[in-house]
């Protein structure tokens, strides 16, 4: 039997093989087109780098906040807002605690920004405490955003080595960038929005709607209103009812946002510090307040009508019964429950007006103040992440606020803190991260929180500026008072830098160059260094700016900065002239042991001809006679050698100090009256 020859198949790819490679070309050629599209984009620049952090300009070792972030939740580019320039490593040094903060316009500080805002109170409070340990804050809180801005953050913040991480946010929910009634929403649904933003990172998504943007204003129909502020452009939908579909948005997309937050962190075992939020409960009438339905709450206007007249009058008992008649027939008025609550405070049912004040506010129809549910929401979600903190601010102001209920005495407006507010909780926060041992237990040095109020640099000009901020906030919408500007003066230096900032946005830094030098012209030295203090919170990475204030402090005769501010100084930039000032000081404070370390960086790198082996030999030899000292506190041979030394070196300081030790265990000490009879012979010439 003869074998037919194999030949190669004439039939083609099968119909399988054809129906999968097509389907694969379906796939593979519109996404291989839309890469090089998005590479071409990129190559050519076009649109912006949306990543949170970008390379420092001034230092290729830093990272800082990318002013363009915040473009990837406004749908109107023009009115996307900025945040702090706050710059840390990209290697994160072993000495380094890194926390990152989030947030909206109260955690970024408004109306005072800068070293009023609670994360400056705390970077002071922790780099007085901890002098030797190197603090990075970076507060990345933007105005007029919310939970989405603070989610987006945090999937980037993971990455960035944080030790800890708090967030304070809630206020801005319905109108703030991608809110529930805000004209920069993008819909209702959180999860469809944060994968829109996670688009918007491709420039070629950023091509899409710009061109729709476009295309809209080409046509008059933007979002945005002409004229007005943000506060107001931002706003779409005005009144929101309590538990109305577009309340219950705003509460889903607040807590469904927060829980991903939390559980991204809690996922990465970082420490998360989450406050609850405080707001203007008595000194602040609600916006809007839905008038009864005459028909199906008859007699409702007449009665409230004669109770907040007999109220206007002193009348209280008339008063309370009329609302308490109103609030019977509707009980959904904003107003008749404020009114109520400021009934019960003059009448010191305290409990009761809390009470109505909270209603109040739960009532308002224009939501710049979060219901409490958002503070119950919180408090759930904290409960259930391990490593997730829950921070009682709201507590905390309660127990410094008249009577337990919040106003004026701690706010400015309806929810930004004022200055002792922010003290107040950058204190809760500084206790909750030293309760959870996020800092170490502090060695003697500890700032308490009476200290860090009256120790804390501030100056008129910033303090001035809140003050301005909040009166053109209020001369508008929702305030809409006329006169709130007329109190605005300009008479001193310090009240025309204020307006200078404020109305004519000059640069801050500008402002307190300006101030520091009519300080230092007048002599007012104090001043001048609170002034250089807060220029050294706002950029901590200048060793200039530390040295300046040594020598100031040294003025002063003010050891204690003196040391802090050079050791600073030191740390970023060494020199020999640095650690002199360090060793000379440390020594005229009696601190040999501290003295040593800069005398010998002196003597290996010194550029003055000096010869430093006496100081470092007297040196050494009063770190052993006061050790000898700590063994036996009355031997005055050796209180008398460690004088003497001192007395070597031209230390009148150390020398008295000595002396005196032994006048007190030997009165009549011939060596100790001779020693401090020649320290006032030359103190006299």
């Amino acid at each position: 039997m003869s074998k037919k020859p194999i030949t190669p198949s004439s039939k083609g790819p099968s119909k399988k093989r054809v129906i999968l490679f097509k389907g694969i070309s379906i796939i593979l050629v519109p996404l291989l087109i839309l890469f090089l599209l998005e590479s071409c984009l990129r190559i050519f620049n076009y649109g912006n780098n949306l990543s949170l952090f970008i390379e420092y300009k001034g230092d290729k070792d830093y990272l800082v906040f990318n002013p363009d972030a915040s473009k990837k939740f406004f749908t109107e580019q023009q009115i996307a807002t900025k945040g702090n320039n706050e710059i840390f490593k990209k290697k994160k040094d072993n000495n380094t605690l890194r926390i990152f903060v989030l947030g909206e316009s109260t955690t970024i500080g408004y109306p005072y920004f800068h070293n009023g805002s609670f994360h400056r109170w705390l970077q002071y409070r922790l780099t007085h405490t901890y002098p030797n340990k190197n603090f990075e804050i970076i507060n990345l809180s933007l105005t007029a955003v919310n939970s989405y801005t603070v989610l987006s953050f945090a999937k980037e913040v993971v990455n960035y080595e944080p030790d800890a991480v708090l967030i304070y946010t809630g206020h801005n929910e319905f109108y703030g960038a991608l809110g529930a009634a805000s004209t920069q929403s993008l819909g209702s649904n959180p999860h469809i929005i944060n994968f829109i933003l996670n688009l918007r990172n491709l420039r070629l998504a950023q091509l899409i709607i710009n061109f729709y943007a476009d295309t809209k204003n080409a046509f008059g129909t933007t979002g945005l209103k002409s004229g007005g502020d943000r506060m107001r452009l931002m706003v779409a939908k005005q009144e929101i009812p309590y538990h109305s579909d577009l309340y219950k948005k705003g509460v889903t997309q607040f807590r469904d946002n927060m829980d991903e937050t939390m559980n991204l962190f809690s996922k990465r075992h970082i420490p998360l510090f989450v406050s609850n939020l405080v707001s203007n409960e008595k000194d602040l009438k609600p916006f809007i307040s839905f008038e009864a339905d005459s028909i199906k709450s008859p007699g409702f206007k007449t009665a409230f009508n004669l109770g907040l007249r007999a109220f206007k009058n002193n009348d209280l008992n008339s008063a309370d019964t009329w609302l308490k008649k109103a609030e019977n027939i509707y009980s959904s008025s904003a107003l008749c429950n404020y009114y109520l609550g400021q009934l019960a405070y003059k009448q010191s049912d305290f409990i009761k007006a809390k009470k109505y004040f909270l209603k109040a506010k739960d009532l308002d129809g224009l939501r710049f103040r979060a219901p409490e549910q958002f503070n119950e929401i919180l408090t759930q979600l904290c409960d259930k992440y391990p490593e997730t903190h829950l921070v009682n601010t709201r507590a905390a102001f309660e127990n410094n606020a008249d009577h337990h209920i919040i106003g004026e005495e701690l706010t400015v407006d309806h929810v930004h803190p004022n200055l002792k507010g922010y003290a107040i909780m950058s204190d809760i926060f500084y206790e909750a991260i030293k309760k959870y041992r996020i800092i170490p237990e502090a060695t003697g040095n500890e700032i308490t929180f009476k200290q860090l109020l009256h120790r804390m640099p501030q100056n008129s000009v910033d303090s001035l500026a809140g003050v301005y901020r909040v009166l053109n906030l209020k001369k508008r919408w929702p305030y809409n008072d006329l006169h709130a500007l007329d109190s605005v003066k300009t008479e001193s230096h310090e009240e025309t830098l204020a307006y200078k900032l404020v109305f004519e946005n000059i640069k801050w830094a500008n402002i307190m160059n300006d101030l520091y030098e009519y300080y230092l012209g007048k002599r007012e030295l104090l001043k001048a260094r609170n002034v250089l203090e807060n220029l050294a919170l706002e950029y901590p990475t200048d060793p200039g700016l530390y040295e300046q204030i040594a020598m100031l402090s040294g003025e002063l005769n003010d050891s204690e900065n003196v040391i802090f501010n050079f050791k600073k100084s030191f740390n970023l930039a060494r020199s020999f002239n640095k650690a002199r000032y360090l060793f000379v000081n440390y020594l005229k404070i009696d601190k040999p042991a501290d003295a040593i370390v800069y005398i010998d960086y002196a003597i290996n790198n010194n550029s003055s001809g000096f010869n430093l082996g006496p100081i470092k030999n007297n040196t050494e030899q009063l770190i052993q006679l006061q050790k000898q000292y700590l063994k036996d506190t009355t031997n005055v041979l050796v209180l008398l050698q460690i004088a003497n030394a001192y007395s070597g070196m031209g230390n009148r300081d150390g020398t008295s100090k000595y002396a005196e030790k032994i006048l007190r265990t030997d009165p009549e000490n011939k060596a100790a009256l001779l020693l401090l009879m020649q320290i006032k012979s030359k103190s006299n010439k």
